[in-house]
């Protein structure tokens, strides 16, 4: 009996504590769960395209890809903020501060339903709005206008994964939310397949499904944190806003937030470029960006593995090993983002023909991946300078960076060049050359700068 209470103990104890241990080996085992639960997302992403663009034909594809940046624009802001959340959790739990750590956990989630609440709103009010500004052509616009409805539809849903994860992330579980997500890549599939084939639904059919698949990994994540006997256990009754908490999680997430927005907002514009050159720019520029998600599941995993690292080191007092791991996941991201990206500018007409049979979207879309591909060391450098600097608690200089070189910075050069250079190529390299300036400005204060010191170690309680 003592052995099967012990096995189920350790069941519910899968948190891991980043402040001990080989760090090479606890980023690495931290970070692995983590691509290949960011893989699985980015599957479930391209498999909409994929589906949609050889089942229901270029304008389907066209109307998916066209929205993707609007949809990042409206929940980019609140995602920034769980960000935030998650450096106040990996704190505390590196501090082993109980009380703090519990109040941290309730205060996310009482952020994450009214936030919620308002995405729904907002994204389902004003989406046909929007997608006006944006200059989307007519002939896509029904169908994008109806895929953004009603995939924000379901916007509470996709914020409660996106804090449950981030609270799982923060205390070093990383493979229950790569568990969760695995399950809800393969409904999604499995559901847009059978609305398409066997129900003959539109794009609508496919924003269902993946509101449907969302919906479930958010719910086995919360039963998950419900379960739990650690100090991030989560009881309903106790969702709550508690002042001093939320305001630390406002001061760390909210220049996340800030930037999130700034980027999404330039990147609208640039979709908005991109509209002007017609149906197969839209749809050839759209499948290339499905393609470079893929480039971007390392730097992604190792920015949140570095910020849990980082969060949980500075919190218990250890600067020394959180700067060695600050280097050496740098490093590996550097390096591995290179390597795809190599591979993505040899290898791209082949990858975009899954997506299109149309030769001038295929053309489109080989443009925008060889204008950007061999830069993503650049863009791996960004994220992860910034995902260190978030974790030591310091937001607001990579805030202020991506402000404006990623926010104003795209928005200046699109608007002075591309009317007197009105090619493709002039609206894609807005993205390898804000990736080198932001990288250079990042690196200068992260070598400058006593990045480990000005966050106070948090109290140890039981």
């Amino acid at each position: 009996m003592s052995h099967l209470l012990h096995h189920h103990s350790n069941s519910l104890r899968s948190s891991v504590r980043m402040t001990e241990g080989a760090i090479g080996s606890r980023l690495i085992r931290f970070a692995a769960p983590l691509f290949i639960g960011n893989l699985f997302q980015q599957l479930y992403s391209t498999a909409d395209a994929l589906i949609v663009g050889n089942l229901l034909g270029n304008n389907a594809l066209a109307a998916v890809s066209s929205v993707s940046s609007l949809i990042f624009m409206l929940i980019g802001f609140v995602e920034g903020v769980f960000i935030g959340a998650g450096v106040a959790v990996s704190r505390y739990f590196g501090a082993d501060n109980r009380k703090r750590l519990s109040d941290s956990v309730h205060t996310d989630l009482a952020f994450c339903f009214v936030a919620g609440a308002i995405l729904t709103a907002a994204g389902t009010v004003f989406s046909d709005d929007i997608l006006r500004l944006m200059g989307t052509p007519n002939e896509i616009f029904p169908q994008a206008a109806l895929y953004m409805r009603i995939y924000f539809s379901g916007a509470i849903a996709t914020a409660l994964y996106n804090c449950c994860r981030g609270i799982m992330q923060a205390v070093g579980d990383s493979r229950h939310p790569l568990y969760y997500l695995i399950l809800s890549s393969v409904v999604n599939i499995i559901l847009d397949i059978v609305f398409i084939i066997f129900f003959h639904g539109g794009v609508g059919s496919a924003a269902f499904a993946t509101v449907l698949s969302q919906a479930l990994s958010a719910v086995l994540c919360l039963l998950r944190l419900m379960r739990t006997e650690e100090g991030h256990r989560v009881r309903l009754r106790k969702i709550r806003f508690n002042g001093p908490i939320f305001l630390e999680i406002v001061r760390y997430g909210l220049p996340t937030g800030f930037q999130n927005s700034a980027i999404a907002i330039a990147n609208v514009l640039v979709q908005s470029n991109v509209n002007a050159f017609g149906t197969m720019a839209v749809a050839g520029c759209g499948a290339a960006v499905k393609i470079e998600g893929f480039a971007f599941l390392p730097i992604s995993s190792f920015v949140m593995a570095l910020t849990t690292f980082i969060g949980q080191n500075l919190g218990a007092g250890r600067t020394e090993r959180a700067k060695i791991g600050a280097r050496f996941g740098l490093l590996c991201c550097v390096g591995i983002a290179e390597a795809i990206g190599i591979l993505i500018f040899f290898t791209a007409p082949f990858l975009l023909r899954g997506f299109t049979s149309e030769p001038e979207a295929i053309a489109y879309g080989v443009l925008r991946s060889r204008t950007c591909s061999l830069f993503y060391c650049f863009l791996a450098a960004t994220h992860c300078l910034a995902g260190i600097l978030r974790g030591a608690g310091k937001s607001l200089y990579p805030m202020s960076c991506y402000l404006v070189i990623w926010g104003f910075g795209r928005i200046l050069y699109l608007t002075l060049l591309v009317p007197h250079f009105p090619l493709i190529t002039t609206v894609n390299l807005v993205y390898p050359i804000s990736w080198f300036v932001s990288t250079v400005f990042l690196l200068i204060y992260y070598r400058k700068a006593d990045w480990v010191h000005g966050f106070e170690p948090a109290k140890r309680t039981a």
